[in-house]
C-alpha cells in the first residue's frame, strides 16, 4: 500500500471511528488496514489513533496528521481534475443520498443517461429525508429539499419548485373550505416533523409579498413525504407540498387546492457536499448532471 492509499485509509478510519468500517469503505481486509496503520505510526514515530472498545479516535498528533491528509488528498483531486481526461472520464465509487420524492420524480427515470455518459463511475445511492453526516458516513453528496443550515458544507442551489396547500374532498366536506388564513384556527393539519429538531414545521404563506407562518394543530405528525401525502388523502388534515409530488392526485380530484391566493414560497432544492470533495471529478459531473435534470424538468 503506497503513502497516498495509507492516507486515504487513515482519513476514513478517523471519519468513521472504526478500523473495520474504514477497511470496508475502501474494500480492504481488516488485517491489511491494521498493518498499514501500524507501519504508518512506526514510520512517523508517533501514535496517531487511540483505540477503545467502542471507537477509534485520533490522538492530538493524529488529529493534526488527519487535517493535513485531508488537504493533501483534496489537492491531489484538484490536480487530477485539472486535466481534461480526468474530468471527461471520471472513475471510481460515488456515494450519494437523495431525497426520495425528488429522486423518483426527476432523477431515477433518467439514471441510465448518467451511467451511459460516465460508465466508469460506480454509483451507490441512498434515499431518505434524514440528516446525513457526509464525512462520517462516507457520502460524497446529498440532494435535499428545503433550506439546509449546515455551513460546513458546500451548497449548490439546484432549483425552486412551486408548492401549494391542499386537502382531501372528505376532509373539506367535514371541516369546510378555509377562505382565509384566520380560518386555519378552526382546521387541522397533518404536521411534518423536522428531521433536525423533531419539531412541527409551520405552514408558510406569502401575504402581500411578505412571508407569514402558521403553526397548526393536528392529531397526526409524520417524518416521511409518502406518509405525509397518504395521511392527507385519508382525510387527516391540510398539508403543504410541492406540486410535482401530488400533480396526479390533484388532477384526479383526490386532492383539492385551498388558499390559492396565499401560496407558500417555492421550495428550494440543493446539493450539499464536503469542502474536501468539491473538486472531485466524480462529484463535479454528478452535480452538473443533477442541475441539468432539475433545470429542464417541468414543475
Amino acid at each position: 500500500m503506497d503513502r497516498f492509499q495509507t492516507m486515504q485509509l487513515f482519513v476514513r478510519i478517523v471519519e468513521l471511528g472504526s478500523f473495520t468500517k474504514g477497511a470496508e469503505d475502501l474494500e480492504l481486509p481488516r488485517a491489511t488496514a491494521t498493518h498499514a496503520i501500524q507501519q504508518l505510526e512506526k514510520r512517523l514515530g508517533t501514535r496517531l489513533l487511540q483505540r477503545t472498545t467502542r471507537q477509534v479516535k485520533p490522538t492530538p498528533d493524529g488529529d493534526a496528521y488527519y487535517q493535513r491528509c485531508v488537504r493533501l488528498l483534496a489537492d491531489l483531486d484538484e490536480t487530477e481534475s485539472a486535466f481534461g481526461q480526468s474530468l471527461a472520464s471520471p472513475k471510481g465509487k460515488l456515494r450519494v443520498d437523495l431525497q426520495e420524492s425528488l429522486a423518483r420524480r426527476f432523477l431515477l427515470p433518467h439514471l441510465g443517461e448518467f451511467c451511459s455518459r460516465y460508465p466508469d463511475i460506480e454509483l451507490e445511492i441512498g434515499m431518505g429525508d434524514r440528516f446525513v453526516d457526509l464525512v462520517r458516513e462516507g457520502v460524497d453528496c446529498v440532494l435535499r429539499a428545503g433550506s439546509p443550515r449546515d455551513s460546513s458544507m458546500v451548497l449548490r442551489h439546484v432549483a425552486d419548485k412551486p408548492q401549494f396547500t391542499c386537502a382531501s374532498p372528505a376532509y373539506l366536506e367535514k371541516y369546510g373550505v378555509p377562505a382565509s388564513l384566520a380560518d386555519l384556527a378552526q382546521h387541522r393539519a397533518v404536521n411534518f416533523l423536522s428531521s433536525a429538531t423533531g419539531r412541527r414545521i409551520p405552514f408558510d404563506f406569502i401575504v402581500d409579498g411578505q412571508p407569514q407562518s402558521v403553526l397548526m394543530k393536528g392529531s397526526v405528525s409524520v417524518r416521511h413525504a409518502d406518509a405525509y401525502l397518504a395521511c392527507c388523502l385519508a382525510g387527516q388534515g391540510l398539508i403543504q407540498l410541492p406540486r410535482y409530488n401530488a400533480q396526479a392526485d390533484l388532477a384526479a380530484g383526490r386532492l383539492v387546492e385551498v388558499l390559492g391566493a396565499w401560496c407558500p414560497p417555492p421550495m428550494p432544492v440543493s446539493l450539499l457536499y464536503p469542502h474536501s470533495r468539491q473538486l472531485s471529478p466524480r462529484v463535479r459531473v454528478f452535480v452538473d448532471w443533477v442541475v441539468e435534470r432539475m433545470r429542464d424538468a417541468p414543475l
